[in-house]
């Protein structure tokens, strides 16, 4: 019950950054990206991974779309089973965007893929949430 009156003040909180597009507000909980995160982005996340995908399988696949660094799937610590999502790095920041423009919403292994660039984890670090306006006023 707690977590529900959590949640719905969050959701009830008004944007305290704004950007240029009118359809789209990012929320920043703590403090603003720093500019090094703006940076180039070769890490793509890969969601929808089929329970028997393994590290080589997923290298295999995006590979033909420029040199792969480095492909991690992410594990259940407790099961050891596949929790269906993982990344996948790219050595330039122009094969990634092909890659994740040629492979989301392929499927693999008879499941959809959903492939986006990856969102770098900081802990303690802020959290940034793109969020779409609900009408087109001026606080938008």
């Amino acid at each position: 019950m707690r977590n529900n009156t959590l949640l719905t003040f969050l959701a009830r909180r008004p944007s305290t950054t704004t950007t240029h597009n009118p359809n789209l507000r990012w929320r920043f909980f703590c403090s603003p990206p720093s500019s090094s995160s703006t940076g180039p982005n070769n890490k793509l996340f890969v969601g929808g991974l089929s329970w028997s995908m393994d590290e080589k399988s997923l290298k295999d696949a995006f590979s033909s779309f420029g040199e792969v660094t480095e492909v991690k799937i992410v594990y259940d610590r407790d099961s050891g089973r596949s929790r269906g999502f993982g990344f996948v790095n790219f050595t330039k920041e122009d094969d990634a965007q092909v890659a994740r423009d040629a492979m989301d919403g392929k499927a693999l292994l008879g499941r959809p893929l959903r492939v986006t660039y990856a969102l770098e984890r900081v802990r303690g670090g802020h959290v940034v949430v793109p969020r779409l306006s609900d009408s087109g006023d001026a606080n938008s």
